[in-house]
């Protein structure tokens, strides 16, 4: 039974829309495959590196994806917590900007072929426009990349004014 347009309950366990429903983006540009969890001051998204996946375009000869990644999975979760919380209110996905990340730290420089990585966030702190975010990275229990986010949330007028000619 659905509770909303943008999450539904079955047998117990939340289950949500795809992470492009709650970003702003569009294909190809949209590197998160599934949501998995999104609470109050958290949320957690999947994606599977292999050549049939969102992923695909942007993975070396090899099947690997550069470490520089990093920082788009996670901005991009931060988006789809930002997106659901945004749903919730009615309101459709904005922009949002990143403004910093700091102490951002990838153990190699790059991720493996068919992994599946876990991208957690955890809110630290928030007022009206900018938020501040943990960063983590897993595959199973293993922490691959960790980082300190620092995002603007635009109205509609300051995106208008960024983006015209």
């Amino acid at each position: 039974m659905a509770e909303s347009t943008h999450n539904a309950k079955v047998s117990g366990k939340t289950c949500y829309c795809s992470p492009g429903h709650y970003l702003p983006h569009a294909a190809p540009m949209i590197l998160l495959e599934q949501v998995c969890d999104i609470g109050v001051d958290h949320a957690r998204c999947r994606v599977t590196l292999n050549d049939t996946g969102v992923m695909g375009p942007f993975l070396t000869l090899d099947g690997h994806l550069p470490g520089w990644y990093a920082i788009e999975m996670m901005a991009q979760t931060v988006g789809v917590w930002s997106g659901w919380h945004g749903r919730h209110r009615g309101e459709p996905p904005r922009a949002g900007l990143l403004l910093g990340a700091r102490a951002l730290h990838c153990v190699r420089p790059f991720f493996n072929a068919d992994s599946v990585l876990d991208i957690s966030i955890s809110l630290l702190l928030q007022d009206e426009r900018i938020g501040s975010f943990d960063c983590v990275i897993q595959q199973d229990e293993d922490i691959l990349a960790t980082g300190r986010l620092t995002t603007y949330q635009t109205d509609e007028n300051e995106i208008f004014q960024l983006l015209k000619d």
